[in-house]
């Protein structure tokens, strides 16, 4: 007989569950436990970082043992509170932004993560120094040539079942499918291995932010023990392996590891996250000639059919012609059907595209000129150049909506088509070992060390954690910004 939803959940909690009550290491103990935990980093070769549903707790993202986790809530019979801001707009956490200087420094070789929330991956560790064992909410794979896809939106299913989207790969053109793990899902391979293979090769395996508690994972952490390596875990409650660890430390993620980089001196970058979005032009004569009957559509660089959720609606308006009547485009699909008589003089259409809640400013703007009796041309400008400077001007302004061209393709067979994808800054933030700062009107600055957030949860639960989505719960996350 098959356990029920809310049955797995007790289940779970029931069996070798470790209590979930808060601990903090005195300050004294902890300062010292973070100058001997720098000290092991300092002669680490090969230093794994194993991470888990802590570290994104600052990040507005629930936690599932703790005092105010999901399964905590849930087994005392309390509801989950509502929602305030969308899961896919969560920003890295301190803690993922100082692991990604640490690997950029050439000292962390490997991250392992029991968490599906994307950070990792959107804070900027390379794919190929991680693993994600229960899998990716905004990833997508192509289980015939292996072709993964980071989206901006959560992908809708989970239990690797196939999606509404095909591999771009033309040999391929199958269906691709999810990546998160369903209860009865084994790790997959390609994941497993190399988490396997670096923990056997560690020298030193630090655990953050996990109960330590799901099977397998929580087991590859001690393969390093065979070959002399050292456990460190920081958590805030017990874990079942704190007795094979050379250190545990009982604070904060954000707390710890802020004090690390501190001794280290290295500065923990600004996450700047940009989104991308397309802009697709067509435009066809009329049949008596006299005409342009012409679209202006935005669009997912991700799926024609795709939702932008960083888009709240988009005001049009237009330059150099006054006849034109104005729109605002207030729900998807947002596009424009205007008829234009052939001899009109060259115009600019101004779309003020207005984004959604979580990000960090109000809008942006983009310029579309239109001249009928020219020809566009295709062109490809280097991406990472131009996401390098977006981000760069971003940060120096210390403001967010910038946005640029990365490429334009024309089609002339049948109506004529100008798509362009532009890149757009969304969000900025800042970290220092005391505060994280948020650009935008909505911001939030709040002291990196204090208890983590109220997280409102609607509908559908974003976990960190391993195996079921919690569907139920997670559908939409959002996290509300006040202090506890």
């Amino acid at each position: 007989m098959s356990l029920g939803y809310a049955e797995k959940l007790s289940y779970i909690e029931d069996v070798g569950n470790v209590g979930m009550t808060e601990i903090f290491d005195p300050p004294r103990i902890l300062q010292e436990k973070i100058e001997r935990l720098t000290m092991m980093i300092r002669k680490s070769k090969h230093l794994v970082v194993f991470t888990g549903a802590g570290i994104s707790t600052s990040c507005g993202i629930p936690d599932f043992r703790g005092p105010t986790g999901i399964w905590t809530l849930q087994r005392g019979g309390n509801a989950l509170p509502e929602a305030s801001l969308p899961f896919h707009r969560a920003m890295p956490s301190m803690t993922h932004m100082a692991l990604v200087e640490l690997e950029r420094a050439g000292i962390l070789k490997f991250v392992i993560s029991q968490n599906i929330d994307g950070l990792h991956l959107r804070s900027g560790i390379p794919r190929e120094k991680l693993s994600e064992l229960h899998g990716n909410s905004f990833m997508e794979r192509c289980s015939c040539c292996g072709m993964e896809y980071f989206r901006d939106f959560e992908v809708e299913s989970v239990g690797l079942k196939e999606t509404s989207r095909r591999c771009s790969n033309a040999d391929c053109d199958v269906k691709l499918k999810d990546t998160v793990l369903d209860w009865e899902d084994a790790l997959p391979f390609e994941e497993m291995n190399p988490a396997e293979a670096h923990c056997e090769k560690a020298d030193v395996v630090l655990c953050l932010g996990t109960s330590l508690q799901i099977t397998p994972a929580c087991n590859l952490p001690l393969k390093c023990l065979r070959g002399g390596g050292k456990v460190v875990i920081v958590n805030l409650q017990k874990t079942p392996k704190d007795k094979k660890a050379s250190l545990v430390i009982h604070g904060f993620v954000d707390k710890v590891i802020g004090g690390i980089m501190e001794l280290l001196n290295l500065r923990i970058r600004p996450f700047v996250r940009v989104d991308l979005l397309q802009t697709i032009f067509t435009q066809a004569l009329s049949s008596d000639e006299r005409y342009v009957n012409w679209t202006l559509r935005l669009a997912s660089v991700h799926d024609k059919r795709a939702v932008l959720p960083f888009i709240k609606s988009v005001e049009v308006s237009f330059l150099g012609n006054h006849t034109m009547k104005e729109a605002v485009l207030d729900k998807h699909p947002f596009n424009l059907k205007r008829r234009t008589v052939l001899t009109a003089e060259p115009f600019d259409v101004i779309l003020k595209v207005n984004l959604s809640e979580g990000c960090g400013c109000a809008y942006t703007r983009i310029k579309i000129p239109i001249d009928f009796h020219a020809s566009a041309d295709s062109m490809k400008r280097d991406k990472d150049h131009v996401l390098r400077k977006l981000k760069s001007k971003a940060v120096k302004g210390s403001y967010c909506g910038q946005n640029s061209v990365i490429e334009r393709s024309v089609i002339m067979m049948g109506p004529k088509t100008e798509m362009t994808v532009r890149a757009i800054v969304t969000n900025i933030r800042w970290y220092d070992e005391k505060m994280v700062k948020t650009a935008g009107a909505g911001s939030l600055t709040t002291n990196a060390y204090a208890p983590p957030l109220k997280r409102r949860i609607q509908g559908k639960n974003e976990n960190g954690t391993p195996r079921k989505h919690l569907k139920g719960l997670i559908r939409h996350q959002t996290v509300k910004l006040d202090m506890e």
